[in-house]
Order: structure tokens, then sequence, then C-alpha cells
């Protein structure tokens, strides 16, 4: 009973709140010119330029991967209020300083029923020790991946996150983007310790293993992508 009347609390408040979207956009570059580029032109460009439009909490990572991969990335998130903002600014950024990269992808989302609006993380400790871990979960089936979103949502994973602290960016279904049906979701961490130790109470939790355990809810992920990823010293958090 206790679980329900939260839920529905949790309902009450969100039904008031629009549902933020967000872009990823991800450069792909393979050397250290390309990605001084890059960081010159997000930084001092693009997203003060977005800063004078009215976009804050821009986050800015690179996969802690890059140090012994051949594709090296960048990850920016920017969030919007919704899509008129989002097409309103599409027009407004700056691209005669665009860098050299070998090529970029975007993705488009939309915030979760339950989560619409992002959350910026509480750390602790030195920044460049800080994870941020992006989740991508792809589905089989459309059903399937609606199952899994109202897993997220109704199903009480959002709750059951935030009640074992794993300080959640966002939550978001994948409107547009290159691998489809998923979700994607971020979380993190002061350290890749408390990384470890997080997903190891996750894991060991009994609502998790209550949740995961029920019929209705399996088989519902056909492929999990981790990027384990650190934020620039440009990034807004």
């Amino acid at each position: 009973m206790k679980k329900i009347i939260t839920m529905l609390c949790l309902l009450v408040m969100v039904q008031a709140q629009q549902k933020q979207i967000y872009q990823i956009s991800l450069y792909h570059f393979t050397n250290a010119q390309q990605e001084a580029e890059l960081d010159a032109y997000l930084g001092k460009n693009l997203i003060p330029a977005l800063h004078k439009l009215g976009t804050t909490n821009i986050g800015v990572f690179k996969p802690i991967a890059n140090d012994t991969a051949l594709d090296k990335k960048v990850y920016l998130l920017v969030p919007y209020k919704n899509w008129q903002e989002f097409y309103s600014f599409k027009n407004r950024l700056p691209n005669d300083q665009a860098p050299k990269y070998e090529r970029l992808e975007s993705i488009l989302l939309e915030a979760f029923r339950l989560a619409p609006q992002m959350t910026l993380p509480k750390l602790s400790g030195n920044r460049s020790d800080y994870v941020y871990e992006l989740r991508s979960y792809e589905s089989s089936t459309e059903k399937l991946y609606q199952n899994k979103v109202q897993m997220f949502n109704e199903g009480g994973e959002i709750t059951l996150f935030e009640r074992l602290g794993f300080n959640a960016v966002f939550y978001a279904e994948v409107i547009s983007g290159s691998r489809m049906p998923n979700l994607m979701y971020m979380t993190s961490f002061n350290n890749m310790k408390s990384r470890d130790d997080h997903w190891k109470t996750f894991s060991d939790d009994t609502e998790w293993k209550t949740l995961s355990g029920k019929p209705e809810y399996q088989k519902n992920v056909s492929k999990a992508d981790i990027i384990l990823m650190r934020g620039t010293s440009y990034s807004d958090y």
C-alpha cells in the first residue's frame, strides 16, 4: 500500500511538468588535433551560444575507454524545455567555426513520464573522479520496448534508483536515432568505486529481485550498452 501511495503522489506531481527534450550529439574523432578543435568549439563557441539562448545544464562527456580506443568520442547532452524550443534554437546556433571530426551522430529523446525533468547530480569529492554512466537498452519489438519503459515508470525502477542514491541525470525514450526502439538513461557517481558499490547494492536489493523476476517483465531488453564517462572541464556539471 505504501508503494502505491508513493507512486500516486509522484504521478500527481509530474502531471504539471512538461517533459523535456534531450539531444545527444556524438562526435567521433581519432587524434589529438581533432580533440583539441572539438574542445575549443564546444567550450568556447557552441555552449556559450546555447547559454545565451537560455539553455542551461549542458553536459559534455568523454568515455573512459577513449584512452585505448581507435574510435574516440565526445558526448554533448543538451536539454530543451520542449520541442518548440528545440526547433527554435536549431537554426540560431553557430556553425561557421565547426571543427574537423570523423563523423557526427544525433539522438533525440523525450523524457520519461515519471522523470520529466533533468536532475543535476549531487556529487562530492574531486570532480576529475566523477563517473557518468550512460546506458542504452534496446528491445526486439515495440511491445517489449514499451514494456521496459513501463517497468521504469509505473513498475518502480525509477524510484528504486532514487532510493539507492544513483544520482540519475535523466531517463528518456529515443525518438530518433540509428538504433531503435531503445531508451537511454544516465546515472552519476563520486568515483569508480562508488559506481561499483552502487550496482552491487542494486543487484542484491530485494525490491529489484522481485521486480526483475515478474513474468510480465521478462526478456524486454535484447541489447544493453554501457558507457562510462568523465565530464569535461567546460561541462556544466
